[in-house]
């Protein structure tokens, strides 16, 4: 799987737990790049009836194959998500140091989902991961 860790860290901000999905290299081929890996954990994932403002409404943070390599305009990520304003998928991408700084945790992908008591961070180093406050 080149280009990828063929990892998705799932975090569970209700009970703060976090763990780690392999990701299937036919998956990976599939639905190539961070936008389709999200978008379709976004619609098998959620209950296309949630509310957007809800703990069931995923919010996720993908890569792509080319993030973090000198390919013209590859240092990208995309967030996706159910929109509060129209209720149905949304999504964003955005480039700097950060989706560099992501793919070089180890994962491609991170998925939030619940919600959490206070303001916490996530926390990543090496093997370590951990929800901070």
């Amino acid at each position: 799987m080149d280009g990828w860790y063929g990892k998705i860290l799932r975090v569970n901000l209700t009970d703060g737990t976090t763990s780690v999905e392999t990701v299937d290299p036919q998956f990976a081929k599939d639905y190539i790049g961070g936008r389709g890996w999200a978008i379709k954990y976004l619609m098998d994932g959620m209950d296309p009836k949630a509310d957007a403002l809800s703990p069931e409404n995923l919010l996720i943070f993908a890569t792509g194959p080319l993030t973090g390599s000198p390919a013209p305009t590859g240092n990208r990520y995309m967030v996706v998500t159910k929109s509060p304003l129209t209720g149905v998928l949304t999504n964003s991408n955005s480039g700097g140091d950060f989706p560099t700084w992501m793919k070089r945790t180890g994962f491609d992908m991170f998925i939030f989902e619940g919600r959490a008591e206070k303001p916490v961070y996530l926390w990543i180093n090496d093997d370590q991961v951990e929800i901070r406050s």
